[in-house]
């Protein structure tokens, strides 16, 4: 039932046509389940593996390389069938087998990747089954939560979950959590009469919600929605509403990829009517033979200009980057992603559980007339007590003991070691702060305790009252211990603690008003203790009432939900790193902005906080002139995140939204990354995720960063090794296709500088290796210390011309090399062998320069041992493959004399170290003219 809180409860029973003594017949019951369905929420289905498998064959290089293989099978075909040559046919199988090795290669990862970090996903996730006490028929029974449907009338207890959405018909001091959906830590006191119209969901306290637990009390709740139609439904609804955005590498890999294409096809229509051509001019016709020829050229061509190792190498960095966050405790679910965090310029985070700990803690307290400070957070029992005043400590034993004695929650360690609470937040709070001065409520009450405390009466906490009670008797006496609001209970109070002397409250209550103004404005949630010495008769018999007042007050203890203790210096390495970090919360105005100013996210007090209902009345348009400015939000609803987080994205910000409630699904999942807590995180909530964060700590989100710009640096240094490689490949080629005109030496006018498998071996072998081991190379600068860089700028931008220039010079020299080979009358075999080792060894030499954006003088050779042993591979196995009858064949390579295997391991180092050389000379000369170490970056906004 739609809006059920704004109807009185016997309304809402008649609407869904239930009875509250006898709830609903098993009959009509089945019948619901029937027309409304189970009390589940859709999931949506997963594409089969191989699918999966089938979506990474769609990239368009990987089709290009389709197309090389057809080609090859086409000559193939032409040779076997036409001329009868089955050793050419060989060589064309040959190249189309490894072409597909390749292909393979690139797709398995992908592939391997998105299964392991399912795997890994799986291994979070706690499975339970959940049932719901439910009444049928006049009795109350236990059934499946998924068999529940509107109109069932539920019963809920403390440690119980809420499994649909209901409306209460009646509770007892019933609070429930409702932090998955709203993001406040506090339980929620629950009522049961009918609310205004405007009523926010976290205000809505007639309700109670599929997902959250009962923290205190118990209750009778009314179903009113089920499945999909519940608020969590909702937020499911949402998640599937969310269209996939493409990552920054994937749009900028697409766009290089097309033009690549285009290059690609240009040169190879150019090469293979060039050749028909040349054909035709010599022999006045066109034959198979000659078109067997020219496709062998074209073949050769098309896998020169395409980077075919491109898609396979980045697979392999940017599974290293992913390796290197799982050593940091981040989970990444999308290769593709793991650049995207270096690209991040907000990261949008919820405040519970993710910038604070979602653990109620007592940071400071006022005792006998003298403030103090708390360390430590969270539950575990560790910290020190700090006097504001180390002059003024007149002790706080009583305050202590009355704040452990006047309480019924609970800490205890689970099997790991961690403290895990039990009860209401705020009285988990006081446990917790006795512990740390090693007052225990059970060592206390413990019959052989020397202080002899016996507990008497329970008075618990109701709303009417606003307080909770105790009667003790210690030793002969009686006392009765009282907590509650400070405004309450100063109302009762005749007399306050001040330096083991009792003033009247006339005398000490300014003080005491001032201490709690001050613990407000550090958005604290203040709890007065008190006590009374009373006599058996009244401890025994007493009302409330006549109990509750005279009191005595002890002090004050002020609580709030902690901020993780790494967020504000991770918070302040962010900003310095141009990334903005904004908080994005359900929770009040006022505390929002305290734990913002605390964490550094803004650093004026007054500074602005928008809150849910503000952005109700505010259309695309104004959210969108104000989100550069703001930096908290509060109030806010899953809806409200999304519009913030699209609005960011409007103005070209790459944006990171972090979580760990089901409220927060949506924007994680509409963000262009999304992460989610791994220890707190909700299920739905790490299935949106990109990122998911195995220790939640905020810092691995700041070493995420620092990870993704290092690997997008070391993506920029292989694409420019990778690149010039294949420039040098083509101009080789077509160097031989324009200006060799007639046969020289041995050598034919149609013979290619190259095959397409020693081009394929290059691409694979001494060019892929080197670059699978830039992946591992350190930044060259403080990444951390600059802006995040501009997605909208090519990759390729400011490198063009170091590719061309080192490429024509690379290529040239193995065309040199091969024509000088044909005129020292070399067979075709070797004259290709010189190029091709000429072509290795100049590209091995070249990766020192293409990891440095300055000059390989600037960096180490020896400070990435993979690189050098991946060199090192790489130049033995392109020799041994000169060498072996075996690749002779395959590949086409002949065994060269000792003299030109010493020429081509060291001659193609020179115009390396010249080039590089001569740069570094000029940006001496001209220091201002020399560019910085660090990727493309954009100015960054004031914080």
């Amino acid at each position: 039932m739609k809006d059920s809180f704004r109807a009185h409860k016997q309304d809402v029973l008649d609407a869904l046509q239930s009875d509250r003594t006898h709830g609903l017949t098993p009959d009509e019951a089945q019948r619901r389940l029937t027309q409304y369905g189970p009390n589940a929420l859709a999931e949506a289905p997963r594409l089969p593996r191989w699918r999966q498998f089938l979506n990474t064959l769609k990239e368009p290089l990987v089709i290009i390389l389709f197309v090389a293989v057809l080609l090859a099978w086409a000559s193939a075909a032409y040779d076997v069938f036409v001329i009868g040559d089955v050793s050419h046919a060989s060589a064309a199988i040959y190249e189309s087998i490894a072409i597909l090795l390749l292909i393979g290669v690139n797709s398995g990862l992908s592939f391997w990747q998105a299964e392991k970090s399912e795997k890994s996903l799986a291994a979070l996730k706690t499975m339970a089954d959940h049932h719901a006490n439910v009444l049928r028929d006049g009795e109350w029974q236990t059934v499946p939560a998924e068999s529940l449907v509107p109109g069932d009338i539920v019963s809920v207890k403390t440690g119980d979950f809420i499994e649909a959405d209901v409306r209460w018909l009646h509770v007892a001091e019933l609070q429930v959590n409702e932090a998955h959906l709203t993001g406040e830590a506090e339980p929620v006191r629950k009522q049961t009469h009918a609310l205004d119209e405007d009523a926010q969901l976290g205000d809505r306290t007639n309700m109670g919600y599929s997902g959250a637990m009962v923290t205190h009390g118990n209750g009778l709740g009314l179903v009113v929605a089920t499945g999909m139609d519940t608020e969590l439904g909702k937020i499911a609804t949402l998640l599937t509403q969310v269209k996939t955005k493409k990552t920054p590498i994937e749009l900028t890999i697409n766009a290089l990829t097309k033009k690549l294409m285009l290059v690609a096809m240009a040169i190879v229509a150019f090469t293979l009517g060039l050749e028909l051509f040349k054909a035709y001019q010599a022999t006045g016709a066109l034959s198979f033979a000659a078109i067997a020829e020219s496709l062998s050229t074209a073949i050769a061509l098309a896998v020169a200009a395409i980077p075919d190792a491109l898609p396979a190498v980045l697979s392999i960095v940017l599974t290293i980057g992913a390796t290197m966050l799982a050593k940091n405790n981040g989970l990444i679910k999308s290769l593709n992603s793991v650049e995207t965090l270096g690209a991040t310029s907000y990261i949008a985070s919820d405040k519970t559980g993710t910038l604070t700990k979602n653990q109620m803690t007592v940071t400071r307290f006022f005792a006998n007339g003298a403030r103090y400070q708390v360390e430590g957070d969270g539950y575990e029992p560790v910290g020190e007590i700090i006097a504001d005043d180390d002059a003024d400590t007149p002790g706080f034993s009583r305050f202590m003991l009355a704040s452990v004695l006047n309480n019924e929650a609970a800490i205890e360690q689970d099997e790991n070691g961690r403290s895990q609470p039990f009860g209401n937040p705020t009285d988990v709070a006081l446990v917790v702060m006795g512990h740390k001065t090693g007052v225990d409520r059970d060592t206390v009450l413990d019959k052989n305790n020397a202080l002899d405390i016996d507990l008497v009466r329970v008075l618990p906490f109701d709303s009417e009252r606003k307080m909770m009670s105790v009667v003790i008797k210690d030793k002969d006496h009686y006392q009765v211990l009282t907590k509650g609001a400070p405004d309450v209970l100063l109302e009762k109070t005749d007399l306050i603690q001040d330096h083991d002397h009792l003033l009247p409250v006339a005398e000490g209550r300014a003080k005491v008003d001032d201490v709690v103004l001050t613990f407000a404005e550090d958005a604290l949630r203040t709890i007065a203790v008190s006590l009374r010495d009373i006599d058996e008769q009244l401890a025994k018999h007493g009302s409330a009432a006549e109990l509750e007042q005279h009191l005595t007050l002890l002090g004050i203890a002020g609580i709030i939900d902690p901020p993780r203790p790494e967020v504000k210096t991770s918070v302040a390495e962010l900003h310095q790193a141009g990334v903005q970090v904004v908080m994005i919360t359900g929770d009040h105005a006022a505390t929002a902005r305290a734990i913002a100013l605390r964490l550094g996210i803004v650093a004026d007090p007054n500074a602005q906080v928008v809150e849910g209902k503000t952005l109700e009345g505010m259309d695309d348009q104004a959210l969108f002139n104000i989100v550069p400015q703001v930096r908290v939000y509060a109030r806010v609803s899953p809806e409200h995140k999304q519009r913030i987080v699209h609005a960011l994205q409007k103005h070209g910000e790459v944006v990171a939204m972090t979580g760990d409630g089901i409220n927060d699904a949506p924007a994680l999942r509409a963000a262009d990354i999304g992460i989610a807590m791994g220890i707190n995180g909700t299920e739905v909530t790490k299935d949106a995720a990109d990122l998911i964060l195995l220790d939640d700590k905020f810092t691995t989100i700041e070493n995420s960063v620092k990870a993704g710009r290092t690997i997008f640096g070391n993506i920029k240094n292989f694409m420019r090794h990778e690149l010039t490689t294949n420039v040098a490949e083509v101009l080789a080629l077509l160097f031989g296709v324009i200006l060799m005109t007639h046969p020289i030496g041995n050598v034919p006018a149609t013979a290619p500088t190259l095959t397409a498998l020693m081009v394929l071996w290059v691409n694979m072998v001494s060019d892929a290796l080197p670059s699978f081991a830039l992946g591992y190379d350190v930044p060259e600068a403080d990444l951390m210390k600059l802006p995040p860089r501009n997605v909208k700028a090519p990759i390729l931008s400011g490198m063009l011309g170091r590719i061309f220039l080192r490429g024509i010079v690379m290529g040239g020299l193995v065309y040199v090399a091969f024509i000088w080979a044909a005129s020292n009358g070399m067979s075709v075999a070797e004259a290709q062998t010189l190029g091709f080792l000429t072509l290795v060894f100049g590209q091995l030499w070249h990766v020192f320069d293409a990891r440095s954006t300055r000059t390989l003088f600037r960096r180490n050779p020896f400070s990435n041992p993979r690189l050098l042993m991946a060199v090192a591979f790489a130049a033995v196995a392109s020799l041994l493959v000169t060498v072996m009858p075996f690749f002779n064949t395959v590949i086409g390579t002949a065994p060269l004399t000792t003299p030109l295997y010493l020429a081509v391991v060291f001659l193609p180092a020179i115009p390396t170290f010249v080039l590089s050389g001569l740069k570094e000379l000029y940006w001496r000369i001209r220091p201002s003219k020399a560019p910085q170490s660090v990727p493309q970056i954009k100015p960054a906004k004031e914080v």
